[in-house]
This record gives C-alpha cells, sequence and structure tokens, in this order.
C-alpha cells in the first residue's frame, strides 16, 4: 500500500501545483464545487420544507385527537362515569405530550431551514465572487498567452495520434534511455 500512497501523494501534488500556477482552472474547480454545494443545499431545504409539512400535518391530527378526548373527558363527567374520565384524562395528556414533542421537532426544522436558506444565499454569492474574479483571470491571460506550463495541458490530446496510437516524444526519450542503458553496459564489461 506504501506505493500506491506514495504515488498518490506524487499525483496530488503534482495537481496542486498546476492548479497553483493555473488559478483559472482551480477557479473552475472551485466553481464546480460552489455549484455541486448549492445543488445539495436547494435538495436539502425541499426535504426539510416536506418534512415541516409532514409535521404540521401530524400536529393537526393529534390536535383533532385532543379536541375529541377533551369532548369525551366532558362527556364522562357528564354521564358520573370517573373511570372514563380518568382514563380519557390520561389520553388527552398523551395526546398534549405527543404534540409538544412534534412542535419542538417542527421548531428546529424550522430553523434548519432558516441556516438552509442562509446558506444557499453565501453559496450563491461565493459562486458569483468566483465567476467574477475567473473573468478577472480570463482577461488577464487573453491579453498574456499562456505559459509553457498550461500549453502541455492542453494540447494533451495532440501527444497521441489518434489512428497510430505513437507518441514521438516518448518514442525519443525511450531511445535516449536505451542509448544510454547501452553505454552503460558497454562501460561495466569495459571494467
Amino acid at each position: 500500500m506504501g506505493l500506491f500512497d506514495d504515488i498518490g501523494k506524487f499525483l496530488e501534488d503534482r495537481l496542486d501545483e498546476f492548479l497553483r500556477d493555473n488559478p483559472h482552472l482551480e477557479l473552475q474547480a472551485i466553481e464546480d464545487q460552489l455549484r455541486e454545494q448549492e445543488e445539495d443545499t436547494r435538495r436539502l431545504i425541499v426535504n426539510l420544507q416536506r418534512q415541516e409539512q409532514q409535521i404540521q400535518d401530524e400536529i393537526l391530527a393529534i390536535a383533532k385527537d385532543i379536541e375529541l378526548w377533551h369532548k369525551r373527558v366532558n362527556k364522562a363527567e357528564s354521564a358520573n362515569k370517573p373511570d372514563l374520565v380518568q382514563a380519557a384524562k390520561e389520553r388527552e395528556a398523551t395526546l398534549l405530550r405527543q404534540g409538544n414533542q412534534k412542535w419542538g421537532q417542527m421548531e428546529g426544522v424550522k430553523q434548519n431551514l432558516v441556516k438552509a436558506k442562509e446558506l444557499l444565499q453565501q453559496t450563491r454569492a461565493k459562486r458569483k465572487e468566483v465567476q467574477a474574479k475567473a473573468a478577472e483571470v480570463a482577461r488577464s491571460q487573453a491579453q498574456n498567452p499562456p505559459s509553457s506550463s498550461t500549453s502541455g495541458w492542453e494540447k494533451a490530446d495532440t501527444y497521441r495520434s489518434s489512428t497510430t496510437g505513437h507518441d514521438p516524444l516518448d518514442d525519443r526519450f525511450r531511445q535516449w534511455e536505451m542509448d544510454e542503458e547501452i553505454e552503460q553496459m558497454k562501460r561495466e564489461m569495459g571494467n
């Protein structure tokens, strides 16, 4: 695993270096991340709104049940049925506790909804800032052509011929490396 970690670290370092040398690409990556975060936040808002509506419906259903059991308490008291009065009062109290719990849940969902909406606004604002910065960098690069460090990246597709799969630069290096190995073997045989 150590070799893979080393290779991963090497590639990560090269990517970081490349992005530092090419701020327009780094800004594009940041903008993409912000766009994803914006979409995630929108989905979260929709989910929280759905939860809020569901809890409100549950609270209304509990309120109707409380009203029903309150009437039953009064009816049992009028009919002088103490055993039914006590049971109905206990049921009404249980429903009140459930209603209070649901109300607390709804308040928590409302707070999370407010925070999610704030996050969405912040993310949108940050993305606009990044877009403005990217436009500024693009204007700057239009005035100053890209350096040689980006030209290799931008021409990556041209290195290999699509018909032959042949890379002339790779061939030159392989030939040079082979010549070096032959020279090294000659020196070793001469000693």
